[in-house]
């Protein structure tokens, strides 16, 4: 994903949408900006690079340039790129994704994530503005933000690349010496043209100029678009509002990355009550969060900030060392004594909980700010006593963040040989294991933080349904409990290889995926036939301001392909995720996320054989003399066709 920030001059987001290309899919998006290609796409010599001293001949000694080079995901650096960048003899890019992960880490992200949109600022905390001392990823090489001039393209097929490498091989190795190949060479076209234009504030522009005037408008860019999912223990009006004397606890984590959500317990709480938000679009900074800040504070949402009293946020707990985790606090908030009061409780029944639940609990330096979380954009607005929880106490241990690398694997789920699918989904990993204690330890908290005294010990995640999401979630989302989670017009939604990445398009599959499994785990099941579950306004005593109903498929019924379809009661709901800089029509903020993307048609690849410079000249020039040859054989023939053909005798008398 590109974005098309305020003062910035990126190209249009390369992201890839309904249309497969013919050799190779594009880079995902998020990993690598790029300028798209032209029009008509972009051609050039192909040479395989599989050790950096063989960039030399594309940069420098290659007779035939523009290259399009083939590289090989382990040289996928910065400093790569940098110099196929600063070159015009590179058309293109295709790279070939490494496996298995390069064991030195790769984060085309910032090293500071979200700078600028956090809390820390130069008026709050400004020692710890722009990750200040707390270099939170050390990976990150900033590709995602760099502007290049040529496309990029990902081979995430072996087939595919290796197609493409026999055809070099075939063709275009240089002889001995480094002598120049013969012709006819291998080549490689991209195409990958995007519309938008320069930054946000220009897109956006033409975009509403043409919506204003055009009949057929050409739109060139559209904002970053999704929903935030959240539910509360307790039912609350949506359409309503709570007293400002009433008090919540909100336990978030972000869901546009491989996170993940964490069962909780059915028990009825005593107030204040848990809401659980699963902000979206947190990569591209803080969409999610800012606007839900934004929506309670212009009482768009059933919560105000000021119904807040704590706040609890999963972060990345996956990598956990010696099963510990991290409480971080804000340093700066916690001056005051009464934050710092609640924090200290906030802290205590997390450590109460942990005891029990095999997860050991610690609190880095209290000078430490917090990493980057959603949490930053809730004390933006306002000093809410909270903490984030994390498997790191300062830089990430994930070395893979938000990299194509980040994957189930990189978090060590991993599964017997010979396991079907099915057999997969049910096996309770190591993993799973580990982060159902930590699942454990958050429904103990919330339920000390809501006022409960005893009991905590009958509080604990099932290990199996944590199997389930993360199966689900970072492997095959098509599968049997999944398909019996959804309604029957979803099925679409499922598919091998779950995407967790943000689009224009809402709600994604995966916010669909997560609302309807977090309805499955907090609702209950009505008695309601299929139209009064679709229509519940109809039916007395159902409430549906307090309660959303789905008609899902259910089971299937014994060994049969039949399902057992059901109704299902929940308090999950969903709540825009667009940047409130595009509601106000702000697109040059710098106060909320301005992330586009580009639109554009088709994106596609190929590979051919082209002939040498010469030969084209040749072929041309003997085309224009066979057209020249015709026209003046056209001309003779026509000024001499009575003699050629003869003339034609008159009509004779016709008889009837």
């Amino acid at each position: 994903m590109v974005p098309a920030r305020p003062g910035r001059s990126p190209e249009p987001p390369r992201r890839h949408r309904g249309t497969a290309p013919e050799a190779a899919p594009l880079l995902p998006p998020s990993y690598v900006t790029s300028a798209g290609s032209s029009l008509s796409g972009d051609t050039g010599v192909i040479h395989v690079v599989e050790q950096e001293q063989d960039l030399q001949w594309a940069l420098a000694e290659g007779p035939h340039p523009p290259y399009m080079v083939l590289l090989d995901g382990s040289l996928f650096s910065r400093e790569v790129l940098m110099q196929l960048k600063g070159s015009s003899r590179i058309s293109g890019l295709a790279v070939a994704a490494a496996s298995p992960a390069p064991s030195q880490g790769f984060s085309p992200g910032l090293k500071c994530p979200n700078d600028g949109f956090g809390v820390y600022s130069d008026t709050y905390g400004p020692q710890f503005a722009h990750c200040n001392g707390s270099q939170w990823n050390p990976s990150g090489s900033g590709l995602s933000y760099e502007d290049f001039p040529f496309p990029i393209f990902l081979l995430q097929d072996a087939n595919e690349t290796e197609l493409i490498k026999d055809c070099y091989r075939a063709h275009n190795v240089p002889g001995p010496g480094a002598a120049a190949p013969p012709f006819p060479l291998c080549a490689l076209q991209l195409q990958s043209h995007m519309h938008a234009a320069a930054s946000t504030v220009t897109c956006m522009r033409r975009s509403s100029l043409q919506s204003a005037f055009s009949i057929n408008p050409e739109i060139v860019c559209d904002p970053l678009l999704d929903f935030n999912v959240w539910s509360s223990l307790q039912p609350i009006n949506a359409s309503g509002r709570l007293q400002p004397e009433q008090r919540v606890v909100l336990a978030a984590t972000r869901v546009d990355s491989h996170s993940f959500p964490f069962p909780v317990s059915h028990s009825q709480f005593p107030t204040p009550t848990p809401v659980i938000p699963f902000p979206s679009q947190e990569t591209f900074d803080y969409i999610g969060s800012s606007r839900l800040v934004f929506d309670m504070e212009q009482e768009k949402f059933p919560l105000r900030l000021e119904n807040v009293g704590a706040f609890l946020e999963l972060g990345q707990v996956s990598l956990m060392n010696n099963s510990v985790l991290w409480m971080h606090t804000d340093p700066v908030s916690r001056r005051n004594q009464s934050v710092d009061a609640q924090v200290k409780q906030l802290l205590s029944a997390l450590r109460n909980s942990g005891s029990s639940s095999g997860v050991s609990l610690q609190e880095p330096d209290v000078s430490q700010p917090l990493p980057p979380s959603s949490f930053q954009r809730f004390l933006r607005a306002r000093s809410i006593p909270g903490a984030v929880l994390s498997d790191h106490r300062a830089e990430f241990r994930n070395r893979y963040f938000q990299s194509i690398y980040d994957t189930a694997e990189s978090i060590g789920l991993r599964y017997p040989e010979g396991m079907s699918p099915e057999e997969q989904l049910e096996h309770v990993t190591d993993t799973a294991q580990a982060l159902a204690r930590v699942a454990t330890l958050v429904a103990r908290a919330l339920f000390l933080l809501a006022g409960g005294q005893n009991g905590t010990e009958s509080i604990r995640a099932n290990e199996k349904t944590v199997a389930r999401l993360l199966f689900g979630f970072l492997l095959n989302s098509n599968n049997s409990w999944f398909q019996s989670l959804i309604k029957p017009d979803q099925k679409g939604i499922l598919g091998p290889f779950p995407q967790h990445y943000v689009a224009v398009s809402s709600p994604t599959n995966t916010t669909q995926l997560l609302q309807a499994v977090l309805g499955n785990l907090t609702g209950i099941s009505a008695n309601l036939s299929r139209e009064q579950c679709q229509n519940p306004g109809k039916t007395p005593g159902t409430m549906p301001e307090l309660y959303e109903y789905w008609w899902v498929q259910g089971p299937l019924d014994g060994n049969s392909s039949s399902r057992i379809p059901g109704c299902v009661r929940s308090g999950v709901r969903l709540s825009p995720a667009l940047s409130p800089a595009f509601e106000l029509r702000r697109w040059d903020s710098r106060e909320f996320s301005t992330w586009t993307e580009s639109r554009w048609k088709d994106i596609r690849a190929r590979i051919f054989l082209v002939a040498s410079r010469e030969l084209e000249l040749l072929t041309l020039a003997l085309g224009v003399l066979v057209l020249l040859l015709s026209l003046l054989g056209t001309f003779v023939i026509n000024s001499k066709a009575s003699l050629l053909f003869g003339i034609p005798a008159p009509p004779g008398s016709s008889g009837y």
